[in-house]
């Protein structure tokens, strides 16, 4: 993994738009720097994240979509960048219907600062676990200059009364993000729910349209 001095590190700690994705909340407190409990994390066909990460968060929403309209919105990597914002490009490095295997090259731009240039974090992922409609279970690195996290992202899709409640974890790893738990895991948190913000209210707008 990396090092990097502390300007160069804490820069890139407080500019990365972590819509790392590497997504009403039930989150780990910001501060929190201790391994989950087991039987407390989100799970994906028995599987759920690195149970070791002192950089984690977790948190849910309830969508109002049927549950196939969020599930091609999550599952149709290729379109991540036209409902969410922070996803720059996205291509999938297979085809068909995402399947464990599969496995998915994304960016998010990281804007200039004092410290260092404007550059872009490269996220590759790779699905481990899959249950269509249920559940989706991901891992991969995000590179950039001068910085490396390796991430676990799970998603759970429950169907709920009058919706789908979408919950999601992740956990991170990597020199950077370890150097500075309670800023990092402020970042992890503000990725994920902007995703779930991101996801809620793309495919609320598609449910609308299609009932009227």
């Amino acid at each position: 993994m990396s090092t990097t001095r502390n300007t160069t590190l804490h820069a890139a700690l407080f500019t990365v738009p972590l819509a790392l994705a590497l997504l009403g909340a039930a989150a780990v407190p910001a501060g929190a720097t201790g391994p989950h409990h087991a039987g407390t994390s989100l799970t994906c066909r028995g599987k759920g994240v690195d149970p070791d990460a002192r950089v984690r968060h977790r948190t849910e929403t309830v969508v109002h979509a049927p549950l196939h309209t969020l599930w091609k919105l999550q599952t149709d990597v290729e379109r991540w960048p036209s409902w969410q914002p922070p996803v720059k490009t996205a291509e999938r490095l297979d085809h068909g219907p995402l399947h464990k295997g599969a496995a998915f090259r994304w960016t998010t731009p990281i804007p200039p600062n004092p410290a260092t240039p404007a550059t872009t974090l490269d996220i590759t992922s790779t699905v481990e676990q899959l249950k269509w409609g249920s559940c989706i279970r991901w891992t991969g690195p995000a590179v950039a200059a001068g910085l490396r996290i390796d991430g676990v992202h799970v998603w759970n899709f429950t169907p709920v009364r009058g919706g789908v409640r979408v919950s999601t974890e992740e956990t991170h790893t990597g020199d950077q993000v370890e150097a500075d738990v309670p800023t990092a895991t402020r970042m992890l948190r503000a990725g994920l729910e902007g995703w779930l913000r991101d996801l809620k209210t793309a495919a609320e707008a598609r449910a609308h349209h299609r009932t009227h």
